[in-house]
Order: structure tokens, then C-alpha cells, then sequence
């Protein structure tokens, strides 16, 4: 078990030697992936860690993989993903270029289904769409577009009751246990490395995807990353968030109004 102490200098550590801020995570969510970290590697010493991290940069990048949540599938919860096929892409659709930010993409599966509704919208051409997270492994997994042929069931399905009408086995080859999905929806990608703590605004968007992310956030750091997300978006243009996430305790909340309930709001001042 590591003690709220340990937690604190841990966090400095990080910090302190490569520039990983984990100061307004939830401590009781970062104490937990801590201690499962403990469990993987085998640790039963907090000092150990700590020498880990002073001197093995690869260590780092291991503790940062573990720490960050990176639960994901494509189309996931279909019922979003139907509204955005038929309320949001059509309004997207009117821009002249339409810009997407998913923040905290992780290993890029969400960003791969919008990829998918706009190519079916016929707007693909005209999109960009920027995925970030703060852990390069997860970032490499986007960018070669190879996933689990395992959990490509579950995808299929999630886009059929998202309203996908194709045949989805159009946009990938099987080969190995993997799909390789299309470089035609990955060459309109661009994936950067991104930390929403320290990190500011990159550019102006239309639509920013940041679903289940600010929930391993404490307030002020939710309040934070929601003011960046409010200077990114460009007026009348669209958050997306998790379903157990909001922005109504937020500084910024009287900017937004919420179209529904599948927590997406659309930038009003």
C-alpha cells in the first residue's frame, strides 16, 4: 500500500524529472493504479520506485502507460455516436473545413469510428482530425491503425446500432489476429503528444472529443482543462464528453448550452 505521502513525492518525482504533472488526478484513482502498478512489477517498497524513477527514463514511460486510463473500443456507446451521425456531421457538413480535436485519444479506436461517419458523410476530405494523449505507447497503437481482430465482433455491432448501414469489414484487412484499418481515414490523422494538465491551446475546432477523461480529474483540474477546451472551440462549435462528465460546476459553463443527454454541449458565446 502506498501511504498519501508517498503519493505526494511520487507525484513530485515525476514531475520533477520528466514534466508528467499528475497533481490534479484523483488521488484515490491514482493511489489505485499506483498499487497495481506495485502488483505488475512485483514491488513491495515505495523506495524502490522512487530509484526506479530517478534513474530508468523507460521506467517512466512504463508508470505513465499504467497510470493513464486507456479504456477504449470503436463506436462506443452507440447511442452517441448515432446522434452525432444524425444531428452534429450535418452542421459539421456545412464548414468549408471542419476540424476535430479527441483529447486523450488514447490507442485511437474513437478517433478511427469518426473517421468512419465522416468518410460515410462524404467529409472526410475536407477534415482533419488531431488526436492527443500524454502516453506515446498508446499514441503508437493509434497511429498504425492495427487492432485486436478479437474485439472487431463487438466494433461491428457497436457501428450497426450506432447506424452504420456498410458492410464494416470494408475498412480493414484481417491478417495475424490484427486489423489493419484504411490509410485512406488515418492519412487525415494527425497525432501528437499532449498533456491536458500543462499543455495549452494548438488550434481552433469545430468539435472536441474528450469522452471519460476528466473523470480521473479532480475539480479544479476538470475546471482547468474545460476553460483550455472553451479557448480552443470556435463559436457554435461542439464538446463531447463521457457520460458520468459535465461542465456544470465549471467556470466556463454559462458559454455552453447542453443539446441532450448524451452529455454533448455546444459553444454558445
Amino acid at each position: 500500500m502506498i501511504s498519501d505521502r508517498e503519493l505526494e513525492v511520487l507525484i513530485n518525482e515525476v514531475f520533477e524529472y520528466y514534466g508528467y504533472d499528475f497533481s490534479g488526478y484523483s488521488k484515490a484513482s491514482l493511489k489505485r493504479r499506483v498499487e497495481r502498478l506495485y502488483q505488475i512489477d512485483g514491488i513491495s517498497r515505495f523506495s524502490d520506485v522512487l530509484s526506479k524513477i530517478r534513474s530508468e527514463e523507460g521506467y517512466v514511460k512504463h508508470l505513465v502507460e499504467e497510470i493513464t486510463v486507456n479504456v477504449t473500443e470503436m463506436f462506443r456507446d452507440p447511442l452517441f455516436y448515432k446522434l452525432l451521425r444524425e444531428e452534429i456531421v450535418p452542421v459539421l457538413a456545412t464548414k468549408p473545413f471542419i476540424r476535430i480535436w479527441h483529447a486523450g485519444c488514447s490507442t485511437g479506436e474513437e478517433v478511427y469510428s469518426m473517421a468512419i461517419l465522416l468518410k460515410e458523410a462524404n467529409l472526410l476530405h475536407k477534415s482533419l482530425l488531431y488526436a492527443t494523449d500524454i502516453n506515446s505507447v498508446v499514441l503508437d497503437t493509434a497511429k498504425s491503425g492495427l487492432f485486436p481482430l478479437r474485439m472487431i465482433k463487438q466494433y461491428a455491432e457497436n457501428y450497426r446500432l450506432s447506424g452504420g448501414s456498410e458492410d464494416f469489414s470494408d475498412y480493414y484487412t484481417a491478417n495475424y489476429g490484427l486489423a489493419k484499418f484504411s490509410c485512406e481515414l488515418n492519412e487525415k490523422m494527425v497525432f501528437s503528444q499532449h498533456n491536458l494538465v500543462s499543455d495549452a491551446s494548438f488550434n481552433e475546432f469545430d468539435l472536441i472529443m474528450c469522452r471519460n477523461v476528466l473523470i480521473y480529474f479532480d475539480k479544479n483540474l476538470q475546471d482547468r482543462v474545460l476553460r483550455l477546451f472553451d479557448s480552443s472551440l470556435s463559436c457554435l462549435g461542439y464538446l463531447a464528453l463521457g457520460t458520468k462528465e459535465t461542465i456544470k460546476f465549471s467556470t466556463v459553463q454559462d458559454k455552453f448550452q447542453q443539446l441532450n443527454r448524451e452529455k454533448i454541449w455546444k459553444k454558445v458565446k
